[in-house]
């Protein structure tokens, strides 16, 4: 049983230039966070790779490769094995390391690489001379440069050898944190997670607000955000959550303006109380899953209705996509069945029979100022919560 390591290989970090370093820094960090829970581990970086060696006798090494499968960042990673620097003991380390999985196959072949030029063969020289060994240890295989179902992998580098076979695709994008702080309007819903998760990729910490109308939603959709925010924080990072009671605003809406901009009149009074909560906690940014032409409050007249009452940039990374690319997405970062739970949140609530698919900015501000909003949001307490993949 050979004693094993993972190799993260960076993705677009490596192209930042002076700023590579804060993000490498920071890659590190996100990375040792992904590894809580799986034992004692010593994290490093060198030459555009991250290397996890583990420091228990009996390492979960699956468990760490299926966290760090998900650490935003990294193009992808493979478990190795550090042989030794010598060639004849490598070339045996290699051929009992990758046996199981040449067993298996019907061709190969030998991808090098030698940062390490004082080590005695050049990396074609290296390919050459183990693809050759590996033949003759193995002949039922057979050598396939263009489409092999194997690749053997050599990697000399800092006075070690590091052999290992076909990376596993990673998540990719930039390390969460390092492109700024932006708050998610996180309702119950398909959309939201998934827009949190996609900013995520692109570098966002990410915090979140959500609004709940009791008795009209129930602890059941609370405890249904709570999860999709748990879920997302697997590849975000930790959450800050902020739960806004919004039953009184509601019946207030309800209740003075126009039922037909009822859902316009709550999405702009929703996203000014974003906007001040992001510029209390230092987000710079809001982010919400709407897709144009999704729902009535999402046609273009509507967005702009909307938008008109943020003073914070409104990212919308669906703004062009169907439900369904939505719902991959979803399925593929596990937050699809919780979604779909049937727990009301407070977007369907009092929900018009015929709401206007195409307002206009002038008769939404006017039933809007019949709204005492200065009175109905002062003394707004919301609910602090911090999620965490391991609360």
């Amino acid at each position: 049983m050979y004693e094993e390591v993972i190799l993260l290989k960076l993705g677009e970090v490596v192209l930042k230039g002076l700023n590579r370093r804060r993000l490498e820094d920071l890659l590190v960090k996100n990375v040792k966070a992904a590894l809580r829970g799986c034992g004692k581990t010593a994290v490093w970086e060198s030459q555009s790779t991250i290397f996890v060696e583990f420091d228990d006798d009996d390492p979960d090494v699956d468990q760490a490769q299926a966290a760090l499968k998900k650490v935003f960042g990294i193009m992808n990673l493979t478990r190795a094995y550090r042989g030794s620097y010598d060639w004849e003991t490598l070339k045996k380390q290699t051929a009992d390391y990758v046996a199981p999985t040449l067993m298996r196959a019907k061709t190969f072949k030998v991808d090098a690489r030698r940062s390490d030029k004082k080590y005695p063969f050049k990396t074609p020289e290296i390919c050459m001379l183990m693809g050759e060994y590996l033949l003759n240890q193995f002949p039922h295989l057979t050598v396939d440069v263009h489409h092999p179902d194997v690749i053997v992998s050599i990697e000399i580098r800092d006075g070690n050898a590091y052999i290992h076979t076909n990376p596993e695709k990673a998540a990719g994008g930039l390390p969460a944190g390092t492109g700024g702080h932006g708050m998610l309007m996180l309702s119950g819903g398909i959309d939201s997670p998934v827009a949190g998760y996609v900013m995520a990729k692109r570098g966002l910490k990410i915090s979140a607000v959500h609004f709940e109308s009791p008795p009209y939603t129930s602890d059941r959709a609370k405890e249904k955000v709570l999860t999709l925010a748990k879920k997302m924080s697997v590849y975000t990072g930790p959450v800050d959550l902020w739960v806004v009671p919004f039953t009184e605003i509601q019946e207030a809406i309800r209740d003075t303006c126009r039922e037909d901009l009822f859902t316009i009149i709550m999405r702009r009074v929703m996203l000014k109380i974003t906007c001040r909560l992001a510029r209390e906690k230092n987000a710079r940014c809001i982010i919400t899953g709407e897709s144009l032409g999704q729902v009535a409050s999402q046609t273009l007249g509507a967005i702009q209705c909307t938008d008109n009452a943020a003073d914070l940039p409104v990212f919308r990374p669906f703004i062009g996509s169907d439900k369904q690319e939505i719902v991959d997405i979803a399925r593929a970062i596990d937050t699809f069945e919780t979604s779909i739970l049937p727990y009301e949140d407070c977007c369907t609530v009092f929900t018009p029979k015929h709401p206007k698919t195409n307002p206009y900015l002038e008769e939404v501000l006017e039933e809007e100022a019949k709204l005492d909003l200065d009175a109905l949001t002062k003394d707004l307490t919301p609910e602090y919560l911090r999620i965490t993949p391991w609360n």
